[in-house]
């Protein structure tokens, strides 16, 4: 929404995590004698919050408190089937990105895609620095966007990293959309796979003619959407880190920064935690975490990209409903010896691998629920010279807090055995 229409209306900020907070402090600048509102379903000290003019709506019932306003500015992580039956027509849902892209200024280079988003923004805003641009790097990966609305120069770019809860209703596309892939995921939080894809379409569906789409050519669902694009198509190919480096350098095209100026930032680009990263190699073994591998795709993919050497896999975790079977499949084409499997979805992994693979293919497997096990088995059962890959093609949640836990503890639990101890 454009700044001058908010002026006049009755605001709550649903949901005061970290963009949550940003929203706040943006908007008391702007408006710093309105009464706005605050609801989280998390009961927490307001003393640490030294904002006036501030009504709380904390606790169980604070999607109640939403009736009382015009305008709901929605935090991305409160899915808007949760709120829908407690708002009206007449009110205005928003949120922080829209906010931003009705009043930013600046070109936005917009990125989204299941897998991929956070690395390609970085390398993109690498790009962008090596060639003198003014380039600040927000959204999941970089600082909240209204934090920066107004201290920038003109001329600056945006380098926005946006998921699909951002997307989702979005009004307005950005300058440069880029597009990585479409999988099947968060299916808890939207009411169908369709309505996802829908929300990923957002970053281009409002674009222009003088706007530009870089989108992967390789994938279905992504080739589809630009198809029904107006904006100039800039088609890419690879997997994992080559797609990324190949979109990053296609938007420093466009900038027109020097070929040789490109192909330096993205040598010199240090890859980012928890994404196919090596960990090191130890006792012969070389020990690559790519914990944020949430579903089956993406450790299809780290297969592809690390090829014949990976000789033991590391899978499983929460289970959301999602189909293995084509995992399996890789599983039984690759040169894996070594399944580690992790619940929930570790049985149902081996179930498919078990239909996949003929007598011939020999493959063991073992059952574990703690990391120091699950590298102890690593350790016994790879070769020197091969790989043990972390890629578990599932979340986190249930065993470990999160995708960073769970690669964090591969990685303490590696360095502190490697002396075999």
């Amino acid at each position: 929404m454009r700044l001058n229409k908010l002026k006049d209306k009755k605001i709550v900020i649903l949901g005061f995590g970290r963009e949550g907070q940003d929203t706040l402090k943006f908007l008391r600048k702007k408006f710093p004698k309105k009464i706005i509102g605050v609801a989280d379903q998390k009961q927490f000290s307001i003393s640490s919050f030294q904002f006036p003019n501030i009504k709380w709506h904390l606790g169980e019932d604070y999607i109640k408190s939403l009736k009382n306003y015009d305008v709901i500015v929605k935090s991305p992580g409160i899915p808007f089937k949760l709120i829908e039956p407690f708002v009206s027509p007449r009110q205005k849902i928003t949120s922080q990105t829209e906010i931003f892209f009705e009043n930013c200024p600046c070109q936005i280079v917009g990125i989204t895609g299941t897998k991929g988003k956070s690395t390609t923004a970085s390398m993109i805003y690498r790009v962008l620095k090596s060639g003198g641009i003014k380039a600040y790097l927000v959204g999941n990966i970089g600082k909240p966007a209204l934090s920066l609305l107004e201290k920038v120069a003109a001329g600056s770019v945006f380098v926005y990293e946006l998921s699909s809860h951002q997307l989702y209703r979005l009004k307005k596309s950005p300058h440069i959309a880029v597009l990585l892939n479409i999988y099947p995921e968060h299916l808890d939080y939207y009411h169908s796979f369709e309505e996802y894809v829908a929300a990923k379409a957002n970053i281009t569906l409002h674009q222009k003619k003088s706007d530009y789409l870089i989108y992967n050519s390789q994938d279905a669902r992504v080739k589809k959407i630009a198809r029904r694009s107006k904006a100039q198509k800039i088609p890419i190919k690879g997997k994992y880190y080559k797609l990324n480096m190949a979109a990053a350098g296609k938007v420093g095209e466009i900038f027109k920064i020097p070929a040789g100026k490109i192909k330096k930032a993205l040598e010199d680009f240090e890859f980012l935690p928890h994404r196919l990263e090596l960990v090191g190699e130890f006792r012969g073994i070389k020990f690559y975490n790519d914990s944020l591998s949430t579903i089956p795709e993406t450790a299809i993919e780290a297969l592809d990209y690390l090829g014949e050497d990976v000789e033991t896999l590391i899978l499983g975790g929460f289970d959301r409903g999602l189909d293995f079977g084509k995992l399996a499949k890789r599983i039984v084409k690759s040169k894996v010896k070594t399944l580690i499997l992790f619940p929930a979805t570790g049985s149902r992994i081996w179930r498919e691998v078990s239909k996949a693979k003929p007598r011939s293919r020999i493959l063991r497997h073992f059952f574990v629920k703690d990391m120091k096990k699950a590298v102890e088995l690593a350790y016994l059962y790879t070769s020197k010279g091969k790989i043990c890959l972390l890629s578990p093609a599932s979340p986190s949640f249930g065993l470990f807090k999160d995708y960073e836990e769970r690669g964090n503890l591969f990685k303490k639990f590696i360095k502190k055995m490697k002396n075999g101890k």
